[in-house]
């Protein structure tokens, strides 16, 4: 599973105090003076100012994100973990790859066959299911938790770039969030499992989760979406290791896949298939041009 970049964010709170001063007239002295309407107001007191309030539970990626490795066993994966409490309701956007598009709305640029210099990052090797011509460079605009404009990439196949352009168009105008978008490296391949990665992303040249075949990943022709909280169940293996709140599919959270969702009626409209239909084990994050 990829790995997510570092994050490290710092919040800081501000009081201002306020005082406000008062002035009186000394009376004559002697009997006492009548006392009589003032033809002058009080001096205003002014409102304290609010002291900022902190951020929501979920709303901000943790300091440790990313860099806790757990144990992994023979199969490459570590035993499932309870899921931390900054993670139960995570809600947060990391920092985007790539520069942002132009514009205020949905966009989206489309390069192929995807540059050297990009392929260079990604995991595609000579020997992979896809010749490097047929990998299609995909960047998109998305909603973030944070409800702001992001952009990120992927690489797919070129028969269904355009397709995975309509996809994401309709998510857009769905409002529906994404943590970040990225092309998976050789390094996020390789990195010990920290458990925690939440990545979407789709050409992966890997097998199979559990398995020695080639995943559809391998040929740009899947997508996984929100991992974390859209996890892969099958068993006692639960991936990303840490996921394990939301592989309890309710109380429903944002960024989490439903069968009557947006997610799934985007990807069914171009005939893609949700892993989270799957009998034998459930992917929630998966769709496949395939249905595999």
């Amino acid at each position: 599973m990829p790995r997510p970049l570092r994050a490290t964010v710092a919040s800081a709170a501000t009081l201002l105090v306020l005082a406000a001063g008062c002035s009186g007239t000394d009376e004559p002295r002697g009997a006492p003076t009548p006392s009589r309407p003032s033809s002058t107001s009080a001096p205003a007191i002014p409102s304290p100012t609010p002291t900022p309030s902190a951020p929501a539970p979920g709303t901000t990626p943790p300091a440790w994100l990313g860099t806790r490795e757990l144990p992994a066993g023979p199969d490459g994966y570590a035993a499932a973990q309870t899921t931390p409490p900054e993670l139960r309701r995570r809600a947060f956007t990391l920092p985007d790859p790539v520069r942002m598009l132009p514009g205020r709305g949905y966009a989206s640029r489309v390069v192929a066959p995807a540059p050297a210099r990009v392929l260079a990052r990604s995991t595609w090797r000579p020997g992979c299911p896809v010749a490097r011509e047929q990998l299609t460079w995909l960047r998109l605009t998305f909603r973030g938790f944070d409800g702001a404009r992001h952009t990120g990439e992927l690489l797919v196949h070129r028969q269904d770039a355009d397709d995975l352009v309509q996809v994401f168009g309709d998510l857009w105008r769905a409002d529906f969030p994404l943590e970040r978008m990225v092309i998976t490296t050789r390094a996020d391949q390789d990195a010990t499992p920290t458990g925690d990665g939440n990545d979407t992303s789709a050409f992966v040249c890997r097998p199979i989760t559990g398995g020695s075949s080639y995943s559809e990943h391998a040929s740009g022709r899947a997508v996984d979406v929100n991992p974390f909280q859209n996890p892969y169940v099958r068993g006692d293996l639960v991936l990303p290791e840490l996921a394990t709140s939301y592989a309890r599919r309710t109380p429903v959270r944002p960024g989490m896949i439903t069968a009557d969702g947006p997610v799934v009626a985007a990807f069914a409209r171009i005939g893609w298939e949700w892993g989270g239909g799957w009998t034998s084990l459930k992917d929630y994050q998966h769709f496949s041009a395939t249905g595999r």
